[in-house]
């Protein structure tokens, strides 16, 4: 497929004994063998992600102070035409540290193409996912409809983070990063034409 995407999977949760890590190294996999996308895994545990916002909005100042352990989070949100997000449920929510990440950015997100995938116990991370999308719809960011969903996930994957029945997931997988691939090129062909005229 020609004209690659440059696609940044988030790794948002950043709690001890996570599962994130496991999710989100096999979607970049299934992005890899997609053919239209160059992954970058990013992980917020990486990310130094102060609570305390900068005192002038991101939204105003697209270049606030951040320290120096957010450098690579921002240049690799700053590269990306697309991105990922791969979470889990916390208390019907998405985790803390994915909206402190979120917040200390805006320009990184504008006019770029968002999907998501989700894993939990009951619900698979929709309901992170659903709270999600109301954010990044602020932040002037599309949300793609198809997305990828782990409910009871730790029944799904073996010791390996290979899934027993990987099917339904690829087939999923598929679906979302054609959408997204597709809406990343029509957006990342917008932006340029915008800031050349």
């Amino acid at each position: 497929m020609s004209n690659p995407v440059r696609l940044a999977v988030i790794i948002g949760s950043v709690r001890e004994g996570r599962f994130g890590p496991v999710v989100a190294h096999w979607f970049a996999e299934q992005a890899r063998r997609h053919g239209g996308f160059e992954v970058d895994v990013i992980d917020l545990a990486d990310a130094t992600l102060p609570l305390e916002l900068p005192a002038v909005s991101p939204m105003m100042d697209p270049n606030p102070p951040r320290p120096a352990g957010m450098t690579a989070l921002t240049s690799g949100l700053e590269r990306a035409d697309a991105v990922v997000v791969v979470t889990p449920d916390i208390n019907r929510s998405y985790p803390a540290s994915l909206k402190t990440a979120i917040d200390w950015h805006f320009t990184q997100w504008d006019r770029k193409a968002i999907g998501f995938v989700g894993y939990s116990g009951a619900s698979g991370g929709l309901l992170a996912i659903e709270h999600l999308r109301q954010v990044f719809n602020e932040l002037n960011a599309h949300t793609v409809r198809e997305y990828v969903s782990f409910p009871r996930y730790f029944e799904l994957f073996d010791a390996d983070g290979a899934l027993h029945d990987p099917t339904r997931p690829e087939s999923a997988s598929e679906a979302m990063l054609d959408q997204l691939h597709w809406w990343a090129s029509a957006l990342t062909a917008a932006r340029s034409s915008a800031a050349v005229a």
